[in-house]
């Protein structure tokens, strides 16, 4: 097996990690609020999120090719890597990209670790943005495209991230007004029953998207790293072997569940009622929905979130915990340049060390950081058993009603 070989199969493995890594961080968002209602009990919620990922896997690769081109400039616009970057049969590239993925991978599972909901989106694309600055100096990133259109990191990352989730929150927000002003006199059982129905569709909508956008983010680094090594020749599609790899993976990653984060969204931003959850996935599934048609780099998380305190500000005499809110928002900001300084870092070690043992030990240290977060975690494990406990110093919330 030569050079080349053996570091591909590491780029493999390590961005079918990513992909399980963006399964389990990513449940939350669509079945946070199911579970927190009780709607759907926690593991059957999670079996569902899984086989709507998988199926949305298979429902698109139109931008898969290309995924990494909004923000850096290792790729031609037909998806074919720089010819410069494959000077060495595709090394150079290799080791970009691996390193990349690793940063996405430790800033995943250390958000996990914290029960902070970020963007694996971001952290991918903070992950391959820092690896490539290392590799390839500043000018190898796309900061803001050509002018013509919203391009580049500005545009198609750190705008939607700021944009996103106020405008999730909004359509959370008044969406719930309107639903507790409308059933105004129903009696609080029989609209709690509707409402739970309408959260099993919509967070199930939720996750069709999910599996449909996200999937393919690992799709394409696959098949770049397969092109780069000369193992792949068509732009046009996917290998048949690694679309079903990379569904498995993410679906495989959901129903293990994030529970650490579907604790945090579910309880500890606001008491979700029934109406409120309908609300929260609606809204949620409607901006991302309307963002992928846009070809916004968008954050799932971020939308879920926004729609949930957005749900909390909406329904008349609900807490919102803003400081488990000033959390989140705080790893949102530091999601693309702290999983960039990873990134980074990891190329920097495989440059040092060299070819195939620099890429084997940056390998390795992905899974000795890994471990140690598993670890760590298993000090207050948190599973489909303990999801739904009260959040720790919060009163015993009083009964939703929507009516007499």
């Amino acid at each position: 097996m030569t050079e080349t070989l053996v570091i591909l199969a590491l780029v493999v493995i390590t961005a079918l990690g990513f992909d399980f890594t963006n399964g389990f961080h990513d449940t939350a968002n669509a079945m946070a609020t199911s579970i927190a209602t009780g709607a759907l009990r926690p593991k059957v919620a999670v079996l569902l999120s899984a086989v709507l990922n998988l199926v949305g896997a298979f429902l698109s690769i139109e931008v898969a090719l290309t995924v990494t081109n909004a923000v850096v400039n290792i790729q031609n616009s037909d998806g074919t890597p720089k010819p410069e970057l494959t000077a060495d049969g595709g090394t150079a590239l290799l080791i970009i990209v691996l390193a990349g993925v690793i940063g996405g991978i430790v800033w995943n599972l250390f958000t996990w670790l914290l029960g902070l909901p970020s963007s694996s989106s971001h952290a991918l694309f903070g992950g391959i943005i820092g690896a490539t600055v290392a590799g390839l100096g500043w000018a190898g990133v796309k900061w803001t495209g050509d002018g013509s259109k919203l391009d580049g990191v500005l545009g198609k990352v750190v705008l939607p991230a700021l944009m996103s989730p106020v405008i999730a929150g909004i359509v959370a927000g008044v969406g719930t007004w309107l639903i507790y002003r409308i059933t105004v006199g129903v009696a609080a059982r029989f609209t709690d029953n509707g409402f739970r129905w309408g959260q099993i569709g919509s967070a199930s909508l939720v996750s069709l998207a999910h599996g449909t956008n996200d999937a393919q983010k690992t799709m394409g680094v696959i098949t770049l790293a397969l092109i780069a090594a000369g193992e792949w020749s068509d732009t046009e599609d996917i290998p048949f072997w690694v679309r079903v790899s990379c569904a498995l993976a993410i679906a495989l990653g959901t129903y293990l569940g994030g529970w650490r984060i579907i604790r945090t969204l579910g309880k500890g931003l606001v008491e979700i009622a029934p109406p409120q959850g309908f609300a929260a996935e609606s809204a949620a599934a409607t901006v991302i929905l309307t963002s992928s048609h846009l070809g916004f780099a968008l954050s799932t998380t971020q939308v879920a979130t926004g729609s949930i305190l957005g749900s909390g500000v909406g329904r008349p005499g609900a807490r919102v915990r803003w400081a488990v809110a000033g959390r989140m928002v705080t790893a949102w900001l530091i999601t693309l340049p702290a999983a960039g300084l990873v990134g980074a870092l990891m190329w920097f070690v495989a440059d040092l060390v060299g070819g195939v043992a620099g890429a084997v030990t940056v390998f390795v240290l992905m899974l000795a950081a890994a471990a140690v977060m598993w670890q760590l975690s298993r000090r207050a494990p948190i599973d489909h058993h303990n999801v739904n406990d009260e959040w720790e110093g919060a009163p015993a919330p009083e009964p939703a009603r929507t009516g007499n």
